[in-house]
């Protein structure tokens, strides 16, 4: 029944219904230039601080400090994105980017990079990316029609695993052939596509409030919300233990390279390049699905293919295998963040979208360097392979978990 009802929705239209409106292409475009700039940096940072280190232990807090400004930063971003222009607040949160990937690259070009350099920027970069994704994700309304949400959900994800496939992969080799700050530099420049994409979008013109309330209570009202409504809690929930032993453990890429597969840093971006062919065959379908109704099982495959995958992968010692691996690692992951993003805003009223996408933001990419610093610090106490293992293990538990005591899940259209 679903493997036919797949089939007969399968088309080019289907895929790329969202190209039709103008504002979304002028966003695909500037996004995709910006996010492979953004990936190559992300390789090449990743391998930088392993090289200078030579710790695992290292990438965890490299990931850590990407990711706590998504704590201490996100909820409240959904209520300014609930408050002012999105267009605006993303064009300073895409110009602050910008500006530290340039100093970034102006430290590694002169020499004078350290470790804490690393740290320190990749926590600035979490504090803008913590205000840009609550108004990027709520944004898409903004640029499609309703029923063509779930499409531009998908064809956003489709656009950000075809930067994971190029990305790493240049960022890789031109580390390889120039060094890593070349790939900061890259990307500093790629971030002027998408704010000019931005400038030259014809919206509606925006409605402020009209009910001035406190940020306090706003946030209060998404909270509720959320907390109020047993489906979309317990998808965020999902997702969040997902991100947290699933992506987290990618963050040992760059020392599952060297250590485990006796690989360099075009080794590192081949295998970051793999994971996103993956999430971008994945994002296709979904996209080829974004009127159909089997989002609620595609969400449940997902959750058991994931760990599967990472059992399998963890006793790899090809790097031809290990690649076809994270192939079905990207692919799985990518159907369950697609599913669970589109489930949950076609559950939301527009007025509270912001909020509960800043919660949806929180847990989600919050939950990543958290499991980037458990990864980290448990490969650095054991090794690599067996935090791979234990963390497959413990999703596999969790997916039958939510298979048995919540059934209502897979049921979703």
């Amino acid at each position: 029944m679903l493997k036919a009802g797949i089939l007969s929705n399968l088309s080019v239209k289907n895929t790329f219904a969202s190209l039709k409106y103008p504002n979304y292409r002028l966003w695909f475009g500037g996004q995709l230039v910006s996010l492979v700039g953004t990936w190559m940096q992300s390789a090449a940072q990743g391998f930088l601080i392993y090289q200078l280190t030579g710790s695992p232990a290292y990438l965890g807090y490299v990931g850590f400090a990407a990711g706590l400004p998504t704590w201490i930063f996100t909820l409240y971003a959904g209520v300014v994105a609930d408050r002012i222009p999105r267009r605006t607040m993303m064009v300073v949160t895409q110009t602050m980017m910008m500006l530290l990937a340039l100093i970034l690259a102006a430290l590694t070009y002169s020499g004078l990079v350290q470790p804490w350099h690393i740290i320190v920027l990749a926590f600035f970069l979490g504090i803008a990316n913590a205000f840009d994704a609550p108004a990027r994700q709520s944004f898409i309304l903004e640029m499609v029609d309703r029923q063509d949400l779930s499409n531009a959900i998908a064809l956003n994800a489709t656009m950000f695993t075809s930067a994971i496939v190029i990305g790493p992969a240049v960022g890789g080799l031109a580390y390889a052939a120039f060094g890593p700050a070349w790939c900061f530099a890259i990307n500093s420049v790629s971030y002027l596509a998408v704010i000019l994409a931005l400038l030259l979008m014809k919206l509606k013109p925006w409605t402020p409030p009209e009910r001035k309330s406190q940020v306090l209570d706003d946030l209060k009202t998404g909270l509720k919300y959320v907390a109020s409504s047993k489906i979309v809690l317990m998808l965020i929930l999902n997702l969040g233990v997902l991100s947290f032993f699933g992506m987290g453990t990618m963050t040992l890429v760059p020392a599952w390279s060297v250590e485990i597969l006796g690989g360099d840093a075009a080794t590192n971006g081949w295998m970051l390049s793999a994971r996103g062919l993956g999430s971008l065959l994945g994002a296709l379908l979904i996209a080829s699905l974004g009127r159909a109704a089997f989002r609620g099982r595609l969400l449940t495959l997902g959750t058991f293919l994931l760990p599967t995958f990472l059992f399998v992968f963890t006793f790899v010692r090809w790097l031809p295998l290990a690649l076809i691996l994270l192939v079905g690692i990207g692919f799985a992951f990518i159907a369950i963040n697609n599913s669970s993003n589109a489930l949950v805003q076609l559950q939301v009223r527009d007025e509270l979208r912001g909020r509960v996408m800043g919660v949806y933001i929180m847990i989600f990419f919050g939950a990543m360097p958290l499991g980037s610093l458990y990864a980290g610090t448990v490969a650095s106490w054991l090794n690599e392979p067996a935090t791979v293992l234990l963390s497959s293990l413990i999703l596999i538990c969790f997916a039958g978990l939510v298979y048995w005591r919540f059934p209502q899940m897979r049921k979703l259209g």
